[in-house]
């Protein structure tokens, strides 16, 4: 894997976090496959990237609304 110098602290970062939940699920689960590990560890950090997206995407709308509300009041005073 390649990784542009600037990445490389954002990456060694999420390295660090990774390793962490897979020590936490090898701790706390009867699981020793670390692909299995790894499966957990992906599907809760995809969970959490799909939540902060929907969330975003909530808090667009709400915020496209009110400029529109913005728009066609100042569009009136003109």
């Amino acid at each position: 894997m390649k990784i542009e110098r600037e990445s490389e602290e954002y990456i060694r970062n999420a390295v660090k976090q990774i390793e962490g939940r897979l020590k936490f699920y090898e701790e706390n689960y009867a699981i020793k496959d670390k692909q299995d590990l790894l499966a957990m560890c992906l599907i809760e950090y995809a969970s959490k990237f799909e939540s902060v997206n929907n969330k975003n995407v909530v808090e667009d709308d709400g915020f496209t609304e009110k400029l529109t509300e913005i728009e066609a009041i100042l569009s009136s005073k003109i």
